[in-house]
């Protein structure tokens, strides 16, 4: 077992969360991984526009893919909507959102396996080994843009669950931004942690259930020049049909 990883994987289980930066997490990838780093990084130009805003907002960007885990294998699903309760997203939720599929040239990219493969270990031994033998995860590409005077939102929903069991958090790029920074706080609102992920690969690993979370909004530093702010998501849910039959209708 690699001690740095059974480390991260105990605050997580004490914790309900745990903040990593990306100096450790780069040592916890495989070389493989760490080659195929630019052109992974590099997918975040190619994102498509998030229409489903319910603020009426232009400023998000992502592409969407959904897996099938068991303790061999990830096996990709044919691509399909994104869906969250609205108890869980009170702007976006309710509504089957469809966003462009992660392209296959990312999802075949040795940096996108291990980092699936790294999240499944960290929180399997987060749960000592008694994590469901399949899981629904599902890989999230986001782009936040800061327009010249106005904001990008990172977590317009504010601080929020997922409705998963566990989330990974993952710093792609930030340019040219200020801000961004991410609260956690547990079930009764109390202020758990304040992290700016500032650096490629800083990570947040958080147990959904226990914790909630959110970002602060980001603005430009040079008005002249674009400013975003790139991350990954990757969530892990026992598998339950399709988010419970969609929570049952929202009912």
């Amino acid at each position: 077992m690699n001690l740095c990883l059974a480390a991260i994987a105990a605050d997580v289980r004490r914790l309900g969360f745990a903040c990593v930066p990306g100096s450790t997490l780069r040592d916890l990838l495989p070389r493989e991984a760490r080659k195929g780093w630019s052109q992974f990084a590099a997918s975040w130009d190619d994102l498509g526009p998030d229409a489903y805003m319910a603020d009426a907002g232009r400023y998000r960007r992502r592409r969407y893919a959904a897996y099938r885990a068991t303790a061999a294998t990830f096996e990709r699903r044919t691509h399909k909507a994104h869906y969250q309760s609205r108890c869980y997203n009170r702007l976006n939720g309710g509504i089957e959102r469809w966003f462009e599929p992660v392209t296959q040239a990312i999802a075949d990219n040795p940096a996108t396996e291990a980092i699936l493969r790294l999240c499944q270990a960290l929180f399997s031994q987060a749960t000592l080994g008694e994590t469901p033998i399949e899981q629904d995860v599902e890989l999230h590409q986001f782009r936040i843009e800061a327009g010249p005077g106005t904001v990008g939102s990172p977590t317009p929903e504010g601080m929020h669950r997922d409705g998963v069991d566990w989330a990974c958090v993952l710093l792609v790029n930030r340019t040219n931004i200020e801000h961004g920074v991410t609260h956690i706080q547990d079930e009764n609102g109390k202020d758990l942690e304040t992290v700016t992920l500032d650096a490629p690969l800083d990570t947040i690993f958080l147990d959904d259930r226990r914790v909630t979370h959110g970002v602060t909004d980001i603005s430009r530093v040079n008005a002249a020049q674009a400013g975003f702010r790139d991350v990954l998501v990757i969530t892990f849910r026992a598998s339950s049909g399709e988010c419970a039959a969609h929570e049952k209708a929202e009912g």
